[in-house]
C-alpha cells in the first residue's frame, strides 16, 4: 500500500478514537459518580449533561465534544491533507462519538462534535451559525428548534458565499445523520432511567 494512503487512513482512525472518547461519561463519572447513560434521556452527550447534571458540566461537555471534532481536522492539516481528506477525517470523529469503541459503541448524536470540525473548517460561517443558535435559543428556550436554525443559517452561508461543493456535501450529510441516530436510539433510550436532577 501507498505510504501516503497508509498516512490518511491512520489519520482517520486516529480521529475517530478521539472521537470515541466518552467525555460525557468520564465527567459524570468523575464529578458526579454517576452514569449519564443511566440519568435524564440517557443519551451521553453535552445536552443530556446540561439537562440533568447542571449548566456547568453540560458546557464543559460541549467545549470537550467541540475540541475532538476540531482537533482532528488540526491532525490532517498537519499531515498536509487535501480539503476531501480534511472531511474525512472529520466524519470519522463524529462516527466515534456517535459510536465509541470505548464505551460499547453507544455514544451521543454528534451535534457537538460536528460543529467542532464545521469551527475549523469555515470558522466565520460556523461562528454566525453559533450566533443565530444563541439568538434563538435565548427566545424560544428550545435547544432544538435553535439548532435547527443555526445550522440551516449554516448550510445557507456555504450556499450563498460559494464554499467548495465538498464542505456544503459534508455538512449536509452530517446534519441529516443527526436525526438518523435518534432514531437509532429511540428503542434504547425507552429503557428506565433515573429522573433528571
Amino acid at each position: 500500500m501507498d505510504d501516503t494512503i497508509l498516512l490518511k487512513i491512520s489519520v482517520i482512525l486516529i480521529s475517530y478514537l478521539i472521537g470515541s472518547i466518552p467525555t460525557a461519561l468520564i465527567i459524570s463519572r468523575w464529578r458526579k459518580g454517576v452514569d449519564i447513560r443511566r440519568v435524564g434521556d440517557g443519551n451521553m452527550g453535552a445536552r443530556n449533561t446540561f439537562r440533568s447534571l447542571g449548566r456547568k458540566l453540560g458546557v464543559i461537555v460541549a467545549l470537550a465534544d467541540i475540541l475532538k471534532g476540531s482537533f482532528s481536522i488540526f491532525i490532517a492539516r498537519w499531515f498536509g491533507m487535501d480539503l476531501n481528506w480534511e472531511c474525512a477525517t472529520g466524519a470519522a470523529a463524529v462516527l466515534g462519538h456517535d459510536f465509541p469503541i470505548f464505551a460499547k459503541f453507544r455514544g451521543g448524536q454528534g451535534l457537538a462534535t460536528s460543529y467542532g470540525t464545521m469551527l475549523v473548517l469555515f470558522p466565520i460561517i460556523s461562528l454566525v451559525g453559533f450566533a443565530v443558535y444563541a439568538v434563538v435559543f435565548l427566545l424560544s428556550r428550545n435547544s432544538n428548534i435553535s439548532a435547527s436554525i443555526g445550522f440551516a443559517s449554516i448550510v445557507f452561508n456555504l450556499w450563498w458565499f460559494h464554499l467548495p461543493i465538498i464542505l456544503l456535501v459534508y455538512t449536509l450529510i452530517l446534519l441529516l445523520f443527526i436525526p438518523v441516530k435518534k432514531l437509532l436510539d429511540s428503542g434504547r433510550l425507552r429503557e428506565p432511567r433515573i429522573p433528571a436532577r
